[in-house]
């Protein structure tokens, strides 16, 4: 869902960057205290799988694509302040490498799918972890990748309303569902099959880094 370079008026542009640089700033102070080896191989972890999968992009509304955000596993682990900073990192090396997503347009893809998206992935596992946890873990991929579409779409309604921002922002919705809800199903299952294999094979690990597996 990232919105191309210059696609957005600067007004906008700059409302966005105002509203993401607090949490991408709280993260990475978040991040310097983290000394410890084995949570830093989480964090290296985790930044990848959220470059890899946003990097999967399709072709999809004018102006933006659509594809998996990889934030939940990140939100799962370190929570959606760290999500934030990670996600900047990535979002700015696909901005200036792969021509994906803008600069102009970086604080609205941070917005969307640096914090929006993280911060409801970890509310929904938070809610359900109580009861099952590889159902909260698929939910939690799931909804951080619908939550980052639905901003977007919102992001893209305000700035193009045309004659009614509700028709609009519901015409968004419409085109972005037809390849983001599928997608969003599939980065679930992935989300669920990485947890269980780090849960097999580093149990330990993940209780150090305060991620209940039980």
């Amino acid at each position: 869902m990232h919105i191309s370079e210059g696609f957005l008026p600067p007004l906008w542009c700059g409302v966005y960057f105002a509203l993401s640089a607090p949490l991408v700033f709280l993260g990475f102070l978040q991040v310097r205290r983290m000394q410890d080896p084995h949570t830093r191989m989480f964090l290296a972890l985790a930044g990848a799988y959220i470059f890899l999968l946003s990097a999967l992009k399709l072709p999809s509304v004018t102006g933006s694509c659509s594809h998996p955000t990889g934030t939940g596993l990140s939100s799962i682990l370190f929570g959606p302040v760290v999500t934030a900073f990670l996600s900047s990192l990535v979002l700015l090396f696909q901005a200036l490498l792969l021509a994906h997503g803008g600069i102009t347009t970086l604080g609205a893809n941070i917005l969307s799918m640096g914090i929006a998206g993280p911060l409801t992935g970890f509310l929904v596992f938070q809610l359900l972890r109580r009861y099952r946890l590889t159902v909260a873990v698929f939910f939690a991929a799931f909804t951080a990748d619908l939550a980052t579409y639905v901003v977007t779409s919102f992001q893209l309604a305000l700035a193009f309303p045309g004659r009614s921002f509700l028709l609009s922002f519901a015409r968004f919705m419409a085109l972005f569902a037809v390849t983001q809800v599928p997608l969003a199903v599939m980065e679930g299952l992935l989300t669920v099959a990485l947890f269980e294999y780090l849960r097999a094979r580093m149990g330990a690990e993940l209780t150090r880094l305060g991620v209940r597996i039980a």
